[in-house]
């Protein structure tokens, strides 16, 4: 008997630190059940994106307008362009801005002025309604176009280094969030009618391989208004952040599609994440505090401690 309970003790030691690593993984990663986001700007309108340059400064779609965010919350606007969407800052410093009112991608200047067109037709058809974009680590980027796509008429396009833009995916409802993960050989796409993430291998940079469904997210529920993925972005992990609009979270999903958690977003309508800050271990959130149209808008902030997301100008997406 005594040597029957000791081999027992050993095993339960011995399970305890088998069990340990995962543990600790657990804890530091996603031990923030009491995670609270802290607003840091108000806007009286929906805000639609955010990003940051090197110096740490953010920019922010509401509108008819794009403001700079400071580290300390203050905001000015920076650029009018007429309903810009989503925004991506180039290593050169110019800027490439979805403006649906332009049916186009716009390049702005470091201080804000339009510039030019980066994108306004696809193989001689002009675009809908552009909505988000990420760069390709080679030179050019993918954006979204959902124009009229809740019955299967959405795209993704493609606009290689030269300047020209060529169709990439289409048949999809409502393409929204897109992003490249940082070695450039997968996109991933928010397709909003479906509430799921599509994955795409790239086989050369605007050429995709088939459609693939990483994940389908959870549903609305009590007090929440929608289910539609939004803006996406990574942590230096490869989890995949998805501003979930609608249901007031931010979804986290892994390398292989489980679904890890949910963070409280602070804004009913959340639209866009990325991260900021000066170690980009803090999310920050995009949306609406009510229903998109009619509430206002604002930027919330996740600070996460042990998370963290690619420095602005390193190979994000």
């Amino acid at each position: 008997m005594p040597s029957r309970i000791s081999r027992d003790t050993l095993e339960l030691v011995l399970s305890s630190f088998r069990l340990l690593p995962l543990v600790v993984w657990s804890t530091s990663l996603f031990a923030v059940d009491r995670l609270q986001p802290v607003e840091v700007a108000r806007f009286p309108v929906f805000t639609s994106s955010i990003v940051f340059d090197q110096q740490g400064y953010g920019y922010v779609s509401h509108g008819r307008f794009i403001s700079r965010l400071s580290t300390d919350g203050k905001s000015a606007i920076w650029a009018e362009t007429g309903a810009p969407r989503g925004h991506k800052i180039l290593p050169d410093g110019t800027h490439l801005v979805c403006d649906p009112s332009h049916r186009a991608v716009l390049r702005l200047d470091r201080q804000g002025k339009t510039i030019g067109t980066a994108s306004s037709e696809s193989e001689g058809k002009p675009l809908h309604e552009p909505e988000d974009l990420t760069l390709d680590p080679k030179g050019g980027f993918y954006f979204t176009d959902p124009g009229g796509s809740r019955d299967g008429t959405g795209a993704i396009h493609f606009v290689d280094p030269r300047g020209k833009t060529h169709l990439a995916a289409s048949g999809l409802h409502y393409p929204n969030g897109i992003a490249l993960r940082p070695d450039g050989k997968t996109l991933l796409v928010a397709e909003g009618m479906r509430n799921r993430i599509l994955t795409y291998d790239v086989v050369a940079p605007g050429r995709l391989g088939p459609m693939k469904v990483l994940a389908t997210l959870p549903v609305k529920q009590s007090g929440q208004i929608d289910n539609q993925p939004d803006g996406l972005c990574f942590d230096q992990r490869g989890n995949l952040y998805v501003a979930h609009n609608g249901m007031k979270v931010v979804e986290v999903i892994s390398r292989k599609g489980r679904w890890i958690r949910q963070y409280p977003a602070g804004l009913l309508s959340a639209s866009s994440v990325a991260f900021g800050g000066p170690k980009t271990n803090q999310l920050y959130i995009t949306g609406g505090l009510g229903e998109e149209g009619k509430s206002q808008g604002g930027v919330f902030r996740l600070d996460l401690r042990s998370v963290r997301g690619i420095p602005p100008g390193g190979a994000q997406k």
